[in-house]
C-alpha cells in the first residue's frame, strides 16, 4: 500500500497544480497504517528496553542480559529474509510479528544461558559448560521453535480472506525462528565463551591449586 500511495503522490504532484493555500492529504487505510507505524517506532525499542530490564533483574548481570538480547538480531535477520523471499512488504502485521518473534528468541536465549550459568556454578569452565549445555538444551530449543513454526504454517500458506493480515505475521515469525534457532545453538555458545573468558582466566589458577590440594 505504501508503494502504491507513493506512486500516486508522485503522479498527482506532477500533474495537478493547486492554488496557494491548498494541499492534498491521503487518508483511509493508508493513513491508519502510517499512524500505526509511527506508534510501532516507539513501541518496538521500548519493548526491547523492557526485555533488557527484566533480563538484568533475573540474572543480575549486564553481560548475561546483553548476551540473551543478541538473539534479537539473530531473529531479525531471518524475519527480514523471509519477507524478501515471499515478496511481502513490511506492514503493521509484520511489525507486530517482529515483536512476538523477539520474545520467542529471548526465551530460547534464557533457556540456554540460565543452564550455562548453572553448570558454571557447579565448577565447570565456560567451554565445558557450553559443550554440555548446548547438547542438553538442544531438544528443548528445537521443540519450542518447531511448535511455534508448525502452528503458524497454515497462516503463512493461507490465501483466503484475511490472509493479508495473517500471512505477514506468520512469515516473519517462522523465518525469524528458523535463523534464531540455528544461531542460538551455534553462535550463542561461542559468544558465551568469549564473554566468560576473563572469568575463566581468573578462575583457573584457584582451580588448579584446589585440585593439587586434593591430590596431596
Amino acid at each position: 500500500m505504501g508503494g502504491v500511495v507513493k506512486e500516486m503522490r508522485e503522479r498527482v504532484d506532477g500533474v495537478v497544480s493547486l492554488p496557494p493555500g491548498y494541499f492534498t492529504t491521503w487518508g483511509g487505510e493508508f493513513e491508519n497504517q502510517e499512524r500505526a507505524m509511527r506508534r510501532l517506532m516507539i513501541v518496538v525499542p521500548l519493548s526491547v528496553f523492557l526485555i533488557f530490564i527484566l533480563l538484568f533483574n533475573a540474572f543480575r548481570s549486564v553481560k548475561s542480559a546483553l548476551l540473551i538480547l543478541s538473539n534479537v538480531p539473530f531473529a531479525l535477520v531471518g524475519g527480514v529474509f523471509a519477507l524478501l523471499l515471499t515478496g511481502i512488504h513490511l506492514s503493521v502485521s509484520a511489525a507486530i510479528g517482529f515483536i512476538a518473534l523477539f520474545g520467542q528468541a529471548v526465551l530460547n536465549g534464557v533457556v540456554m544461558v540460565s543452564y550455562f550459568n548453572e553448570l558454571r556454578e557447579s565448577g565447570m569452565t565456560a567451554r565445558e559448560a557450553v559443550l554440555e549445555g548446548a547438547m542438553v538444551r538442544l531438544r528443548t530449543v528445537l521443540m519450542t521453535a518447531l511448535l511455534a513454526m508448525t502452528g503458524l504454517l497454515p497462516m503463512a500458506l493461507s490465501h483466503g480472506i484475511g490472509s493479508e493480515v495473517q500471512k505477514p505475521l506468520a512469515v516473519v515469525i517462522i523465518g525469524g525462528l528458523f535463523s534464531a534457532t540455528l544461531l542460538t545453538l551455534i553462535v550463542l555458545p561461542m559468544l558465551y565463551t568469549l564473554f566468560q573468558r576473563e572469568t575463566d582466566l581468573a578462575y583457573e589458577p584457584g582451580r588448579a591449586v584446589a585440585t593439587l590440594t586434593e591430590q596431596l
